[in-house]
């Protein structure tokens, strides 16, 4: 074949969306830009990110590379509607009514918000794909509107199409209980888009079990495809602290409510009071939460300014490699539980530093740190524990050589993104046919 392949990557977060799905989508379609396809990227209206979000890290649409073709389909979104007098009548003046109009809808239909911007993409892929066949589909969820729209379009032009579960979908990851009940139709078209897909992606093993014990007939089709980082954008780390230095503390990544923020508080005191570590420091860089209303709360139970701890605001991608260079121990502080996963974990790896790991014991997160050099890690989230983890992790950090660090260095690189995506990149090409 002379002419590229053509892939279409449904992916409705894709920057300038600061969300933290946007990383996995973006080096997938930058990669394949990179080794010989001619990539369309459908991803959300900007104005959802820009306007209704209000969520956007500019200087990530410099990191899409420019061969990328981006497409912003249109779509409706309920809570888009700002002004009463936009509602129809029912909504309006009815709004009980509406609601439950609205469950039962969902429960039968296509059961996600998002769902009206699935035919925009429909037309919009098949215009394109009269004119110049796309040879492969690639979908990316959450949301899982993207899934339906690659079954859709699938059926309609026999074009193979690959799910990327960055996230679960019918299943809550931190609360590990299902979130829909029987006969609810989310299971209808996770079934049916599961089923027809060509290859099913998924973050992290345990995953992809508990997904190929419901689906059993696509469990050939499962694989996982971590997440991982570019190695370019992660310089090498600063020489260790002098002896009597002040040991610097690092967190980066977004601090959600679901985190063990209290557990960490306590530790954090904790620690403080130990010799050697009076006057360490713990600066907290990355978003408060999701929505503007979860700052003020957030904020508070972080103790802002109290016992060296310091909430440094968010920062750009491009911002982040400066701050490694400013840590001596990084904190790998999660949520949840054993089906969780991080992004972050592999660029900590990178540096070499010591990382601390702040979560529940057998997160999927902390699966790849096994053999890692510096990692310390708690039994449990009491904080009793979290501080001897804090605590080991500072003298990590005091006593770690050059070659430590390198080594540490090495077993990041198990997980490049060339290293994960080169396998993945020559399965598109067998399951695309080119």
């Amino acid at each position: 074949m002379n002419r590229r392949p053509r892939v279409l990557y449904l992916a409705f977060f894709f920057p300038p969306s600061r969300a933290s799905g946007v990383f996995r989508p973006l080096s997938t379609a930058n990669y394949l830009a990179d080794h010989g396809w001619d990539v369309t990227v459908h991803a959300a209206p900007l104005n959802y990110f820009t306007d209704f979000l209000q969520s956007v890290d500019p200087s990530m649409v410099d990191k899409i590379d420019p061969r990328i073709r981006v497409v912003r389909p249109e779509m409706t979104l309920p809570g888009t509607v700002r002004q009463i007098r936009d509602y129809n009548v029912v909504r309006a003046h009815f709004p009980t009514l509406w609601n439950k109009g609205k469950k039962f809808v969902d429960a039968r239909g296509f059961p996600e918000q998002y769902r009206s911007w699935i035919p925009n993409v429909l037309r919009a892929a098949l215009r394109e794909h009269v004119r110049r066949p796309f040879d492969l589909v690639i979908a990316t969820g959450n949301p899982f509107a993207s899934f339906a729209a690659a079954w859709a379009f699938g059926r309609m032009t026999r074009t193979p199409y690959v799910l990327d579960y960055r996230d679960a979908w019918t299943f809550h990851q931190f609360l590990e209980e299902v979130r829909y009940p029987p006969g609810h139709s989310a299971w209808r078209w996770e079934k049916r888009t599961v089923e027809g897909a060509a290859e099913v992606d998924f973050v992290n093993q345990a995953m992809l079990q508990w997904h190929a014990e419901r689906y059993p007939k696509a469990a050939e089709a499962m694989t996982v495809v971590p997440n991982g980082f570019e190695p370019s954008e992660i310089v090498a780390t600063s020489p260790p602290p002098v002896t009597d230095a002040p040991l610097r503390y690092v967190y980066v990544g977004t601090i959600t409510e679901t985190m063990p923020i209290e557990e960490l508080m306590e530790a954090w005191g904790a620690l403080r009071k130990r010799p050697g570590f009076e006057e360490a420091t713990l600066t907290i860089y990355g978003h408060l939460g999701f929505r503007p209303w979860a700052v003020q709360p957030l904020l508070d139970r972080i103790h802002d300014g109290q016992n060296g701890i310091r909430y440094a605001g968010a920062v750009a991608k491009s911002e982040v490699p400066p701050i490694y260079q400013q840590a001596d121990v990084l904190l790998l502080w999660l949520p949840g539980g054993r089906y969780v996963t991080s992004g972050k974990v592999f660029e900590y790896m990178a540096t070499g530093l010591p990382i601390a790991s702040v979560h529940q014991s057998g997160i999927a997160a902390a699966d790849v740190l096994d053999g890692y050099p510096a990692w310390e890690r708690p039994e449990s989230i009491d904080p009793a524990e979290i501080t001897d983890v804090l605590d080991r992790a500072g003298q990590d950090a005091r006593t770690l050589t050059e070659a430590d660090r390198a080594r540490a260095r090495e077993h990041a690189m198990r997980f490049s993104r060339a290293a994960i995506l080169g396998p993945f990149e020559e399965r598109m090409r067998r399951i695309a046919g080119v």
